[in-house]
C-alpha cells in the first residue's frame, strides 16, 4: 500500500465522481483506485478478517475522500444516487457496501424505495461492518429529518417478530435516543414495548443496550414503563430474559429493575 498523497487521493476522487451517473465506469475506476491503495498483506479478492466479504483493506480516508466528493450530487440527484448505490451493493466488496450504506444516508428520505431498499439489505445483510453501517449512516437523514417515517419503519420490523429484526430495530434506535434534541420517547416506548415483553434470551445484550439508552434519555419514564411491563407480564420468558440483561445495565437502573423483578410473582 503506497502512502497517501492527499492532495493526489483529493483528484482521483474528483475524477472518480465525473462518473456518478455511469455505474458501471464508476465501478471500474473505483477499483482502480482501491487497488492502488490496497492492504498487500492480505490478497485482494480473499475476505478480510472479520468480515464475511472480499475486501481491498483500504484505509478508511480513501473512502472518506470519496464521500466527500459524491456528498452534494447524492443530496443533489436521488435517483442516480439509488442507481449508484444498486451497482455498488451488488459489487459485493466490503468497500463497496460500506459506500453503497454511506450513501443511501444521504439521499433525500422521501426518495422512492429508500426505505424499502434499506429494510431488504437490513434483511439480508451478514457483514457486522455494512450492518452497522446500514443502521446508522443509512438512515441517518430518515432518522433526523423524518422521525415518523423512520419510528413507521421500525415499527414494520418489529411487527415480523423476527430476533434478527427486532435486534437490528433495537440498534437503530441508539442514535436516535443518544440524541439530545429528541424527547419524544412515547412513540418509541411503542415500539420497544413489544420486543422488551417477548425478548427470547438471544436478545440479552441487545435489551440492557436499549434499557440503558432509554434510561439516559428519561429515567423517570423508562422506570415507570418498565413497571408496567414486568407487572403486566404473564410470560415467564419475559423475566428470565430481563435478568439475564442485568449485568449489562448501568448500576441505578440494574438496582431498580432487580427491585421490580423481586416483587414480581408469576
Amino acid at each position: 500500500m503506497p502512502a497517501i498523497d492527499i492532495a493526489r487521493l483529493k483528484i482521483q476522487a474528483a475524477t472518480l465522481v465525473e462518473k456518478f451517473d455511469q455505474p458501471a465506469a464508476f465501478l471500474h475506476d473505483l477499483h482502480e483506485i482501491l487497488d492502488l491503495y490496497a492492504d498487500r498483506t492480505l490478497r485482494v479478492g480473499v475476505a478480510a478478517p472479520a468480515s464475511v466479504l472480499r475486501a481491498y483493506r483500504a484505509p478508511q480516508s480513501v473512502l472518506r475522500q470519496i464521500e466527500f466528493e459524491l456528498a452534494p450530487l447524492t443530496a443533489t440527484f436521488p435517483e442516480q444516487s439509488m442507481s449508484l448505490t444498486d451497482a455498488l451493493w451488488k459489487d459485493a466488496y466490503l468497500e463497496t457496501r460500506l459506500l453503497a450504506a454511506t450513501l443511501l444516508g444521504r439521499i433525500a428520505p422521501r426518495t422512492p424505495l429508500l426505505v424499502e431498499r434499506i429494510s431488504a439489505w437490513v434483511g439480508r445483510v451478514r457483514d457486522k461492518k455494512v450492518r452497522a453501517a446500514l443502521l446508522s449512516a443509512s438512515l441517518k437523514r430518515l432518522r433526523n429529518e423524518t422521525p415518523d417515517l423512520f419510528l413507521n419503519l421500525l415499527q414494520e420490523w418489529v411487527a415480523s417478530e423476527n430476533p434478527k429484526m427486532w435486534a437490528n430495530s433495537i440498534e437503530a434506535l441508539l442514535p436516535l435516543l443518544a440524541d439530545p434534541g429528541y424527547e419524544n420517547l412515547p412513540p418509541v416506548f411503542e415500539i420497544v414495548g413489544p420486543i422488551i415483553a417477548n425478548a427470547p434470551p438471544v436478545l440479552q445484550n441487545e435489551l440492557a443496550d436499549l434499557l440503558n439508552a432509554l434510561y439516559r434519555a428519561s429515567a423517570i419514564e423508562t422506570i415507570f414503563f418498565l413497571r408496567q411491563i414486568i407487572q403486566a407480564s404473564r410470560n415467564a420468558q419475559t423475566i428470565t430474559t430481563l435478568r439475564r440483561s442485568l449485568p449489562g445495565l448501568e448500576s441505578e437502573l440494574q438496582t431498580q429493575v432487580q427491585q421490580m423483578l423481586r416483587q414480581k410473582i408469576l
